[in-house]
This record gives structure tokens, sequence and C-alpha cells, in this order.
């Protein structure tokens, strides 16, 4: 059995602003859900993380410190 991709960093923190973890930039949801998700769509959600996280000019959302 192969593992799991994840983009979890354990810093399991949610934005209450956002609702996004402030590690990995999931919602409650698919965080419940990520062993249910096929590979397919974990890579999916996980190529959207970064933008979550760091929303271009002024969006809303919390920032990953660098």
């Amino acid at each position: 059995m192969s593992a799991i991709s994840s983009p979890c960093i354990k810093v399991c923190v949610i934005d209450p602003a956002s609702r996004l973890c402030q590690g990995c930039g999931r919602t409650l949801q698919e965080i419940a859900q990520w062993s249910r998700f096929s590979e397919a769509e974990r890579l999916a959600i996980m190529a959207t993380l970064d933008e979550r996280l760091n929303p271009p000019r002024g969006g809303q959302g919390p920032r990953r410190s660098a």
C-alpha cells in the first residue's frame, strides 16, 4: 500500500475568517474527507493550496510565514 499524498505540516490551526487551516490551506471538510479522495482529487486540491494561503494582491486568507 502506498502512502497518501498530504500537504499537512502539523500546524493545525483553522483561521476563523477564511476557515482554512493555516498550516496546509485545506478546509475542515477537505481534511475530514482526505483519505476518501482519490489521488487525483488530492493532487488537484494540493495544486490550489499555495494560492489559498497566499492570495494575490490584498486578497483575504491566512498567510504562511516564509
